[in-house]
């Protein structure tokens, strides 16, 4: 018997510990249950907002559903928030899927020209940027895809530039010989140019008719 019991407590001490993710959720009150349900609902709506506004990048609703009860709507949570937000500086917006608190475009004059941001620009040439918009409209696309669309080599010094700015990422293997990695664009790809997801990108052949991409550039 004492071996038996010295067994399950190895056994127990071989538990993984708990991350400080699943020991804050523990500690959390999630459901709330001495509030009124008025005050409870406000009380979830400010947790996700603070979510969000600490969140460097789009959260996605499994992440916001645990800080809220049990089956409560984290969607009719966020559109209350939205409706809150009515008439302030930054607003709840969805991308890919996921949601992030973002600055309404009617202030970026005021942000640039009262913040230091000249490190979050991207930076990007004319010929990246073209090379970005194929990325976009064919992927995912091999190095060889892209060469057949410009004409010649792409650099990997301009991939990587792409990649260096999150706006790029690796895609499946190719099924061609070789198997070559494809690219493919990024959930800061959708942030970075004002996306939902890539169905709101804009006609490939109106912006090709308009000049505004060129493969051949």
């Amino acid at each position: 018997m004492a071996s038996e019991s010295g067994n399950r407590a190895q056994s127990s001490d071989m538990r993984p510990p708990k991350t400080a993710k699943d020991q804050a959720e523990t500690d959390l009150d999630r459901e709330l249950n001495d509030l009124p349900a008025e005050l409870r609902w406000r009380e979830w709506m400010r947790r996700i907002e603070a979510v969000l506004f600490a969140s460097a990048s789009p959260v996605p609703r499994e992440d916001l559903a645990r800080v809220v009860g049990q089956g409560a709507s984290v969607e009719l949570l966020i559109e209350d928030l939205a409706a809150d937000l009515d008439g302030r500086s930054f607003e709840v917006t969805e991308v890919a899927g996921r949601w992030m608190l973002r600055t309404r475009p009617a202030y970026a004059p005021a942000i640039r020209t009262a913040a230091d941001i000249d490190e979050q620009d991207l930076d990007l040439r004319e010929y990246d940027v073209a090379v970005l918009a194929a990325i976009a409209y064919h992927q995912p696309i091999t190095r060889d895809g892209l060469k057949d669309l410009f004409g010649k080599e792409i650099s990997r010094d301009l991939i990587g530039r792409l990649h260096a700015r999150g706006l790029i990422g690796s895609g499946p293997r190719s099924p061609r010989r070789g198997a070559p990695y494809t690219y493919v664009t990024t959930e800061q790809f959708l942030v970075a140019f004002d996306l939902e997801s890539l169905q709101d990108l804009p006609d490939r052949e109106q912006m090709e008719d308009a000049g505004v991409i060129n493969w051949q550039a």
